[in-house]
């Protein structure tokens, strides 16, 4: 059975900077078996049914389409912007991608870890960031209340996310490891 569970954000990390800083981050972490690059992760991620909706309704609600081409450009490094995001960080282990208004943060990270009995498994990571509202006439920056009121669809959001990709990613790897 995959396990999503809550994470703390790593340090040393792109996403760190915004949990160290003021607003809101998150991290949400799962291991599937085997050795998985960070441009699998990140096209099976944006390739995954359930986010194939959410850029459908992107596509319809901000006029910024994405197609499953766009992702796999955006997963080898090709390209600067995807849908409604661009590129702010990407490494061979990250990517860090900001909204288009520049005050939310969606973050992708893949890393082996050893299993202990001569097997790989890879540490999957998606975290989220959102920055404060800037203040207006000497107020101080507030998250505002649709981020409080989104706070729960936003947990069970980002880990459906997470499970999407990794069911994506196990079913190629069983379909690799089956063919001749």
């Amino acid at each position: 059975m995959l396990l999503i569970r809550p994470h703390a954000v790593p340090c040393n990390t792109f996403l760190r900077r915004y949990k160290d800083g003021p607003g809101f981050a998150d991290c949400y972490v799962a291991e599937v078996s085997g050795a998985i690059t960070q441009a699998a992760f990140i096209e099976a991620f944006y390739t995954s049914p359930l986010f194939k909706l959410e850029r459908t309704l992107l596509a319809c609600l901000v006029r910024k389409p994405a197609t499953d081409a766009d992702a796999r450009m955006l997963a080898a490094g090709k390209t600067e912007t995807f849908s409604a995001w661009r590129v702010e960080a990407q490494s061979a282990t990250e990517l860090l991608l900001a909204d288009m208004t520049g005050q939310t943060r969606s973050w992708l990270m893949a890393l082996p870890v050893d299993a202990g009995n001569g097997g790989i498994t890879t540490r999957l990571h998606f975290g989220s960031a959102v920055l404060p509202r800037p203040g207006s006439h000497g107020q101080r920056p507030a998250m505002g209340w649709i981020f409080h009121a989104l706070q729960g669809f936003h947990r069970v959001y980002s880990r459906l996310l997470l499970k999407a990709a990794c069911k994506r990613l196990n079913r190629i790897n069983a379909k690799a490891a089956s063919a001749p």
